[in-house]
Parts: C-alpha cells; structure tokens; sequence
C-alpha cells in the first residue's frame, strides 16, 4: 500500500466511484501536510492560535476526543481545530476553565464535523458552541452513501485511507503519544475537503436545503442540556433476565453503588463492575462474601476489594418494604410495536402502512428510513392519529414531535393517506 503525507496527490476518486474494484489503491495517510503540532497548555499559546484563527479564512474543521469506555465522564481530553490559513492546532483542555477565546475567533464561521451530535456535548462544556456546521457523517447519509464513517468517506472520495486504530484509546492519558496525536490531527486533516465534495453532491441530488434545516437542527441544540434518563439503572445490559421486583431492586442497589465509585474515580462503571455481574448477582442474591465471588465477574481484584460495598447493597434491597420496590415506569409513548396487533388492530395497521410509505419514500430519495422520518415520531402518530388526519394536522403534530420542514413536506401527504382507514 502507498504511503504518504497529506500534501501529497492522492487519485482521483470521487462519489460516482466508491466500490468500485477499479478505482486506484487508495494513499495510505500517516502524517499531517504541515507535521504534527504540539498540544497547547498555556494562555499565551491558546491566545496566539486564537489569533491565527481569527485570521484565517473559510469554514474551520473541528473534532475532539473522549476517553469513553475509560472515565465516567464524557469530557473532552483533547480539541483539534484547522483553517486554511491557519493551519491545525490541538488544545490540551485540562489546563483550561473553558476554551472561551478560541470560540470569540470562529463562532462566526462555519464549523466542520463528522457526526456532530458525538463532540457537540463536550464541546459546550468548554463553551465551544458553533453558530452554523455542516456535518459529514449525516451529509453521507442524506446523500445516500452506505459507509459513513470518516475513515470510509475519506478513502471513497478522497483516494485517501486513515488508520483508525486509535479511535478507542483512553485520551485522559498524559502524556499523549506521539501517534495519537498524528492520528487526531489527521481527523482534521481532510474534514475541509470532504465538505466541499459532500457540498457538491447534496446540490446535485437537490438535498442542500434538507441537509441546512439538519444542521441548523444540530446547531441549535449544542448547548442543551444533556437529556436525563428516568431510571437509568433499567439500562443495564441483560436485565430482561431478570425476574421479580425484588431481584430488580437488587438491580438498582448494586447500579447505584457501582455509580457512586466510578463517579468518585472517574471511571467508567463498567471498569468498576460488569453489567453481566450485576445482573447474575441479583438473580442469584448472595448472602456472604464466599458465594458472591464465585459469581462471575465478581473474582477480580479490584472487584474482590469492594466486596462489602456490594453485599451491603444486596442487603439493602433486601430490607426494602414492598412499597419501595421498582415498580414498571409510566409509559412514554406507544406500546411496543409488536404488541399493536393485540392491543389495537386498526392502529396496527395505520403504523403498517405509515412504514411502508416511509420505506417507499427512502428508496426513492435514496437514503434511510431513519432520516425521512425518525421510527419513534412514526409509531407516534400512528398511535395517536389527528382527527381527521389531512396533511396539514399531520404536519403539525409531526412539527410538534421535532420533524423539520423538508420532513413533513415530503411524508405530511402520504402519512395522512396511510392513517385514514383503507376503503
């Protein structure tokens, strides 16, 4: 395979071709055009690239890596910026309350990323907001194209291949590699010129002005809250095995333990204990320590030193009255989809033939289900229909629910055919 710098010409590939056994080899990339730069920690070095971004032109390339899967929070550990005419910087954020004077040079410009939803959060945390982005990841996806992940996008428009064997490292780790950094960079490497491909292609297929309303979407929930969960214990991973209120509260006694350190450590939880483990200590409710670490996943070290923790919690949820156990949430929403044909046939069928438009609609417009209209508004409305269901009620409720304007423009219609009964 070629290997090389991104100064280099790459072959000529474009969105026509990826695939396609013909194209040429694509360019192994391993080292940034202009090197690799050095994080910057101090306010003097942030003030100076804030300068040099201040005057540079054109839109600005951003990413940020998290060290998820390693620590309990999903902070940012390190920021990657690039403008023509600047260049690209990486901040090391730790030394910094927030990245405020990085923001006051480019919050008018437009920010480039790829799948924005993931860095938007962390990105607020250091007052990072954009005014405007274009996203990479979502405009692959309105475009119709099956690979949207960065590496793929860049080697199929681009001629470009990136290694993405850092993309799972834990970033909270000090100092950071050489190699990390090489890769991080590289995410901002290209970011410039896949906007303008994807531009291209989204003006060709008439889908600028849905992928606008998208990223004005985007855009303006960058500094909204992070949504919280009601009962976030229920999310752990193999509770549907789990049987009976009580084994449930055990569930909840041990997630909320387990929470409480990896919050203290900064940890992820699942470095503090496995879900799996969770989930077999309650089935089988232990009473001392000899038979809680025959359980699996309770025989390591750092496990096996907490031991008292969690039979104190299992001892907890056993002294609990009936009055205090789990009971089922309030339904948020529609019942499960497969339970429509018992509870209401008719509705059933509304959601039936909702999909079948929404299918009809993906193929023709060549992108996901998903994009046209999001699965959850669908079952909702085919739930819970207008009365009478015309096109202009359907755009309404659909508003109401978060779709935008192209989404209702394209589905409000035929939704309204497929929520009248059939004749």
């Amino acid at each position: 395979m070629t290997v090389a710098s991104a100064g280099d010409e790459p072959p000529e590939v474009g969105p026509e071709t990826p695939g396609d056994e013909a194209a040429p080899e694509a360019v192994l990339l391993l080292a940034p055009r202009d090197g690799t730069p050095t994080p910057i920690t101090t306010e003097a070095e942030l003030a100076a690239a804030a300068a040099r971004f201040a005057a540079g032109t054109g839109p600005v390339a951003v990413d940020a890596e998290r060290a998820s899967g390693y620590r309990y929070t999903h902070r940012a550990y390190l920021v990657q910026l690039r403008r023509e005419g600047a260049g690209t910087v990486m901040v090391d954020p730790l030394p910094f309350a927030d990245l405020s004077v990085l923001q006051a040079a480019i919050v008018d410009s437009e920010w480039i990323l790829h799948a924005a939803s993931q860095d938007l959060p962390c990105l607020a945390e250091l007052k990072l907001l954009p005014g405007r982005l274009f996203d990479t990841e979502l405009a692959a996806r309105l475009c119709g194209m099956e690979r949207v992940g960065l590496a793929a996008l860049t080697e199929n428009l681009l001629g470009y291949r990136l290694e993405k064997h850092h993309s799972a490292a834990d970033w909270s780790t000090r100092p950071l590699p050489a190699s990390w950094l090489a890769y991080a960079a590289l995410d901002v490497e290209l970011l410039l010129e896949l906007r303008e491909i994807l531009g291209d292609e989204l003006e060709k297929q008439g889908k600028a002005e849905w992928a606008a309303q998208e990223f004005a979407a985007l855009a303006a929930s960058a500094g909204a809250p992070p949504r919280q969960r009601a009962d976030p214990w229920r999310r752990t991973s193999g509770i549907h095995r789990v049987r009976g209120a009580r084994a449930l509260a055990r569930v909840r006694a041990l997630w909320q333990a387990r929470d409480q350190i990896a919050s203290r450590r900064d940890v992820s939880p699942g470095r503090v204990l496995a879900d799996a483990a969770i989930v077999a200590a309650a089935e089988s409710d232990p009473m001392d320590e000899r038979t809680l670490l025959q359980i699996t996943g309770f025989g390591g070290r750092s496990v096996r030193r907490l031991a008292g923790v969690w039979l104190d919690a299992l001892s907890a949820a056993r002294a609990l009255p009936e009055s205090a156990l789990p009971v089922s949430p309030p339904a948020d929403g529609p019942p499960p989809p497969h339970r429509w044909a018992e509870r209401d046939p008719v509705a059933a069928g509304r959601l039936a033939r909702s999909r079948a438009v929404v299918a009809d609609l993906s193929a023709t417009h060549l992108l996901p289900p998903e994009n046209i209209l999001a699965p959850d508004l669908v079952r909702r409305l085919a739930w819970t229909p207008p009365r009478p269901p015309t096109a202009e009620s359907v755009t309404v409720v659909l508003r109401a629910l978060g779709a935008r304007p192209w989404q209702t423009d394209l589905t409000a219609d035929r939704l309204a055919e497929a929520l009248n009964p059939p004749a």
